[in-house]
């Protein structure tokens, strides 16, 4: 799954020719279901719930892994889920925002599950993003093992190696090497259809496991161990969800483009050729990707394997970054540090905090299962899961924003259903080979987010409680003070209602007014990008006192001074260096009222704790920023 998550390249659609955004598409989006075939026909007959290797089994499973790229990826994905876009962008996160607009306004109730369904998909999304580099990299190094015995002992220290460098470079952005991501995945996928043509040759039957009948025998002659191995068949579409999350920067074509002509065409020759290469040499099952190829190319398929997976492992990582920046936009996460690694792709961040985090999870994963195949056990549920959830939230698409009728929608909508929940149904089987990490760790994110979410409104009302009204400031407060000073007092409020606490005290504490007051409050829309034209409304209340509403996307980051500059249009005219920024800040104590149990209390007090200062997050002038502190009683 390279990324629900958004790439590292922030390409604008229209931007560059179709060809060069699909090549460039290739890279990012096909990184994660292109370096699949390293492990995943082998996992169905050499993993810990391996089927018997024979003619009936072979042909079965490939009819499966080419029908699930054909259902799965080809059709619903490419053709249904890929329209279901927020304003042109795709994710998890997007599709919730779009069938669940003004998310803010409740937790309860049906907007309520479905909010609770996207945050929990987004969650899982999190695991999936610590197995990918790990079981990714791990598998292409192991290729030196076959290459020579020497390797044994340094494949696990070689993918440390990586993993700690691949990680390292984040904050250094990937401008630079970016433009190789392309060209080098497709000398890949050219790699993956010369190996297979080549094992086809050899065994040119196996081209007749096209027929689904292979597929239907298979599952009927194997019956449950059968449905088990599903688990493992699987793994050839585990980068479904990248092609939907990455929908904003190459738009709808390149990704059909490069899916047809390159990746699908590629993937069913390769996962073929391994079938055939089975049939010839069943000991070939140990690893049938790198047996594939002849001695004296597997160095060179070693290292460009292994450039494969970094890059797959790279758009993972990158989602991970940029699904944190829209959580946090709409609410979900509290702020965090955000770097801007390009001035030119506004798309490029990166998260400190995340890749730690992140990087953390994937060597411990190593250390812990020390095999791509044991990994393999543990891969894949976090993606079904985030499928079916998907699939869910596009059902409601075709109802509310399509207008299709249940007899349109519900037939669709259950195939996809039974393919999803049979493939969450074999892989649940994974849950005790380590299946369990991901899900844990989609828990744990599950839970901070919508403790996040619930005690920002808690919070947000408990001020809104106590505020002072605008028409009682305007008649009792700011009337009769007769001090005005000199410059810009800029006063941050998180509702466009009432004043904010920062300001009242001011003025009882100091007895002053600057000369000219403005209120602004910053919103985070529900879809990914506000227009320039409409980013701000102003109001002048009264004389001197300005009430400014600002709307952003969950795409972008707010940039207060920049603002300011727009406001100018409006009349309103501001001299930052003559200008004070004054930000609330809340210290919290338990109260007998709260409507958090006191555990989930304590995380969300940890967490505004430690949530970015506000000053970093508007980059509003640290030397110019007041903060006025405030006891909440949550």
């Amino acid at each position: 799954m390279s990324g629900n998550y958004v790439d590292s390249h922030r390409h604008r659609r229209g931007a560059s020719p179709l060809g060069i955004t699909t090549l460039t598409a290739l890279g990012v989006v096909f990184g994660d279901i292109g370096t699949s075939p390293l492990y995943a026909l082998r996992e169905c007959f050499h993993g810990s719930h391996a089927i018997p290797l024979n003619e009936l089994n072979v042909m079965g499973v490939l009819s499966l892994i080419l029908w699930s790229l054909v259902i799965v990826i080809s059709i619903k994905y490419l053709v249904f889920v890929l329209r279901a876009d927020n304003k042109g962008e795709g994710g998890i996160l997007a599709l919730t925002a779009l069938v669940a607009p003004r998310a803010e306004a409740t937790l309860k109730g049906p907007r309520g599950i479905i909010i609770a369904l996207g945050l929990f998909g987004a969650a899982l999304l999190y695991g999936d993003g610590v197995i990918t580099p790990a079981i990714s990299v791990l598998s292409a190094v192991e290729g030196l093992k076959i290459a020579t015995p020497f390797f044994e002992s340094y494949v696990i220290p070689i993918t440390v190696v990586i993993l700690i460098g691949l990680f390292w470079f984040q904050s250094s952005g990937t401008a630079r090497i970016g433009k190789l991501f392309g060209p080098i995945i497709l000398i890949w996928f050219f790699a993956l259809a010369l190996l297979g043509v080549r094992g086809i040759l050899a065994e040119p039957h196996v081209l007749a496991a096209v027929n689904p009948f292979y597929a239907f025998r298979f599952i009927a002659a194997n019956s449950w161990t059968g449905f088990i191995v599903l688990g493992s068949v699987f793994l050839v579409v585990t980068g479904g969800e990248a092609l939907y999350a990455d929908l904003g920067h190459f738009g709808r074509h390149a990704i059909q483009i490069g899916w047809f002509t390159v990746a699908l065409p590629s993937l069913v020759l390769q996962y073929f050729g391994q079938g055939a290469l089975l049939l010839t040499n069943p000991a070939a099952v140990e690893n049938p990707f790198y047996l594939l190829a002849p001695q004296w190319a597997l160095y060179p398929l070693v290292v460009i394997a292994t450039m494969a997976t970094i890059i797959a492992s790279q758009a993972v990582i990158t989602g991970a970054f940029s699904l944190s920046q829209q959580a946090a936009q709409l609410g979900f996460l509290p702020r965090m540090a955000v770097k801007h690694t390009s001035a030119r792709e506004i798309g490029q961040i990166y998260v400190p905090f995340i890749n730690w985090a992140l990087l953390v999870g994937t060597l411990y994963l190593v250390l812990e299962f020390r095999s791509s195949s044991s990994l393999a056990a543990a891969y894949g549920i976090a993606v079904t899961a985030t499928m079916f959830i998907t699939t869910t939230l596009t059902f409601i698409v075709m109802r509310k924003k399509w207008d299709w009728s249940l007899i349109q929608a519900v037939p669709l909508t259950l195939l996809f259903l039974i393919i999803d929940l049979a493939f969450l149904g074999a892989n649940s089987i994974k849950i005790m080979d380590g299946g369990w990490f991901p899900l844990v760790l989609a828990g744990v994110v599950f839970t901070l987010m919508f403790t996040w979410k619930r005690g920002r409104r808690i919070l947000a009302q408990r001020l809104l409680d106590r505020a002072t009204t605008q028409d009682d400031f305007l008649e009792k407060v700011l009337k009769k003070i007769d001090v005005r000073v000199l410059g810009t007092a800029v006063f941050m409020s998180a509702t466009p209602r009432g004043i904010p606490a920062a300001l009242s005290q001011n003025t009882e504490h100091n007895q002053v007014v600057h000369e000219k007051v403005i209120v602004l409050t910053i919103t985070t829309d529900e879809i990914p990008h506000v227009p320039y034209k409409d980013r701000a409304i102003v109001e002048e209340i009264v004389p001197g006192f300005y009430r400014v509403l600002a709307r952003y996307g969950f795409m972008e980051s707010p940039h207060v001074p920049q603002l300011l500059k727009h406001c100018e249009q409006f009349g309103l005219h501001v001299d930052l260096e003559k200008t004070t920024f004054f930000l609330g800040r809340e210290t919290l104590i338990a109260s007998n009222r709260t409507e958090l149990p006191k555990w989930q209390e304590k995380i969300f007090a940890f967490m505004a704790q430690n949530a970015q200062r506000a000053t970093d997050y508007f980059k509003i002038p640290s030397d110019r920023a007041i903060e006025i502190g405030t006891v909440v009683d949550m």
